[in-house]
């Protein structure tokens, strides 16, 4: 899915990692133009054919895309994706970047599995009143079903990471909306003994993040608590430009069955054509829609890319944003460099 500005050159840096030619992998691109100009020409007809090319194939990688500040206009993409797929869950994982020093004691990973929907978001809003008696109001919404999806893949990454689940909503001052999470990660919890799991008001969670110690963590949340969560984790490694976002739709049983990859970051207009924008966040957002293919050869492709990545940044090939002077496509190249020397070794190693 092409996107504007510094986000569609970002989106082919990734796609050149992709590349069959690089990862040996038999892998087809149908390209959908979200850019601004045909969202706005096909009135979004072209956002809702790339939902369903994503939903039948299981499988997408999006670029950043503008999204018009004129009410009335299209919009931005995201909801309608994410509705087009019966996205329920956005996964965004903050690691350390090589090279790069993070907060203190801040080592191990940190993912946020945030709600996709519901919440503040989408929630209708009016006011009324005039002067100082005008009141604003908004009717917000959670339902069971996305709540038992963001606990149930909480513990599945957890799992994965060898990772506590930490965190949780405001239940204590609202126990029906929020509590309803809550309850939800005490069911998943009960059924999974064996992952750590260590229950925390939202707030708390904030403060707690500051003094963690080299525990990886797995943190459920509210969609927006983990909006402002997911932004903060990932600048805690020293770039938000340094992990990639997932939105997720899970089967009936709870497992992932259509994925979207992007780069949490939104267009950047004032790096836009400047060759120096960071590739890092477009770039691993492919190695992570590589792990969901369940084929041996898309997993080996997926741990090239991710080690080579960070190989490239230990190196000294850094962009501006990490203190270096390495170029966008400089950055890339490396990548590749790397990623092809890595396969053909472990080919060799058999």
């Amino acid at each position: 899915m092409e996107g504007d500005q510094t986000g569609q050159e970002l989106l082919e840096e990734a796609l050149r990692v992709l590349d069959p030619s690089v990862t040996e992998l038999d892998i087809e691109f149908k390209r959908y133009d979200l850019s601004l100009e045909n969202r706005q020409a096909t009135e979004n007809g072209i956002v809702h054919e790339a939902a369903a090319a994503m939903k039948e194939s299981g499988y997408g990688i999006k670029a950043a895309t503008i999204t018009p500040e004129k009410p009335g206009d299209v919009g931005s993409p995201n909801a309608i994706l994410r509705s087009g797929i019966d996205g329920t869950v956005i996964l965004r994982t903050g690691r350390r970047i090589p090279g790069v020093n993070p907060l203190p004691g801040i080592h191990a990973p940190i993912s946020v599995v945030r709600m996709a929907v519901d919440d503040a978001y989408g929630a209708e809003e009016w006011r009324k009143g005039e002067g100082d008696d005008e009141v604003a109001y908004r009717t917000e919404k959670i339902s069971r079903r996305v709540c038992r999806g963001v606990a149930e893949f909480a513990f599945i990454q957890a799992r994965k990471m060898r990772a506590e689940v930490f965190g949780g909503p405001k239940y204590t001052v609202s126990p029906v909306y929020e509590g309803m999470l809550k309850e939800e990660m005490d069911r998943v919890a009960a059924n999974n003994r064996d992952v750590r799991y260590n229950p925390q008001l939202i707030d708390a969670t904030f403060a707690l993040l500051l003094t963690a110690h080299g525990e990886p963590m797995v943190i459920p949340t509210l969609n927006r608590d983990g909006d402002l969560m997911s932004d903060m984790v990932l600048q805690m490694f020293g770039s938000i430009a340094g992990a990639e976002s997932l939105l997720i739709q899970l089967s009936d049983e709870y497992e992932p069955c259509t994925v979207m990859a992007e780069a949490p970051h939104g267009t950047a207009p004032s790096l836009f054509g400047k060759n120096i924008a960071n590739p890092m966040a477009m770039i691993l957002a492919g190695a992570a829609l590589l792990t969901f293919f369940h084929d041996e050869k898309a997993e080996l492709a997926s741990r090239a890319i991710y080690e080579s990545t960070f190989e490239s940044v230990l190196e000294g090939n850094r962009t501006l944003d990490l203190g270096g002077h390495t170029g966008t496509r400089e950055f890339t190249d490396e990548v590749i460099r790397h990623v092809k020397t890595k396969l053909e070794v472990w080919s060799a190693l058999a």
